[in-house]
């Protein structure tokens, strides 16, 4: 497929999170590269080409409230400027990209996925438009970003176990994966799928590289109830209908979402755990990238959804 051209508006918009054009979640390549592409600021002409335009398609796999959140802030940072969220879970969004570009409609500005394979495919396929913001440059470690300038990481978050405190006690939460096959929460756990959610996607393929499909073969046994995005199980756990889950923009992160940012300037909230706090699986988008098609048809089969 021919590599289709890109506007300055498409540039312009990947500010929208201090970010390059694509928006990285909790991946990373293992060792950094030395920058290849040079650090571009957002100048009166860039802004006035974006203004020509007026129009810019975000599609996230951020929950929704929290896209929008980034939309208004990016409309009132550059007035004349409209951002149209598109919002669905990453396997979707990549899904659909993927249909778009096929068809030759090019019409996604800004991509933000939480599935760091994606980056390689689009990468791969020339899909992405270099652009690296001054601000990436100048605060960002050189491993959250790609030396090409085609993506880079706006947030970092966690995906782990959690449990209603209405409905289990401290002492008796799970505390491992091991606990959740426990008889005693069977009909009780809720998990998103991977098939939609590019988080739960890279999570399954962890649990798969740690503990081997037998882990989730046994776990199918309990009963678990399935939902599309990660964002679904906390939604479940607050109503009780389970006990047990599996710098402005930036800011906006820390502050509405409760995630992390690799941007050095932001301010953690009091209660929150610093990262090097806590002890996380390794990232591996290319590993991902490889058995993304297999995780999808046996996690299918596993729990017949």
């Amino acid at each position: 497929m021919n590599r289709p051209q890109f506007s300055r508006r498409e540039l312009l918009g990947a500010t929208i999170a201090a970010s390059a054009l694509a928006a990285m979640g909790p991946t990373r390549p293992v060792r950094a590269q030395a920058r290849a592409t040079a650090a571009e600021p957002i100048t009166p002409a860039l802004v006035e080409a974006a203004k020509k335009e007026g129009k810019l398609a975000f599609y996230s796999a951020m929950d929704l409230p929290i896209a929008e959140k980034f939309a208004k802030a990016f409309e009132a940072r550059f007035p004349g400027i409209t951002v149209r969220v598109e919002r669905s879970g990453a396997e979707r969004v990549f899904q659909r990209i993927g249909q778009e570009m096929e068809s030759r409609i090019y019409a996604v500005d800004v991509v933000n996925s939480a599935d760091g394979a994606h980056f390689i495919v689009w990468k791969r396929n020339g899909w992405l438009a270099p652009y690296l913001p001054e601000e990436v440059a100048r605060h960002y470690p050189a491993q959250y970003y790609d030396p090409d300038g085609l993506w880079v990481t706006t947030r970092v978050w966690l995906s782990s176990l959690g449990y209603n405190t209405n409905l289990v006690k401290p002492e008796e939460a799970p505390a491992s994966f091991a606990d959740l096959l426990n008889p005693k929460w069977m009909g009780k756990m809720v998990k998103a799928h991977p098939a939609y959610s590019g988080t739960i996607m890279t999570a399954t393929f962890q649990i798969v590289r740690e503990f081997g499909w037998q882990y989730l073969e046994k776990l199918a046994r309990q009963k678990v109830m399935q939902v599309q995005s990660s964002t679904d199980p906390p939604k479940k756990l607050a109503l009780g209908e389970r006990a047990v889950i599996s710098l402005e923009a930036q800011q906006l992160l820390v502050d509405f979402a409760r995630q992390h940012s690799v941007h050095p300037l932001t301010r953690e909230k009091p209660s929150a755990r610093r990262l090097d706090e806590i002890k996380l699986w390794k990232d591996d988008p290319a590993g991902v990238e490889r058995v993304s098609e297999e995780i999808k048809a046996r996690y299918a089969q596993i729990f017949k959804v």
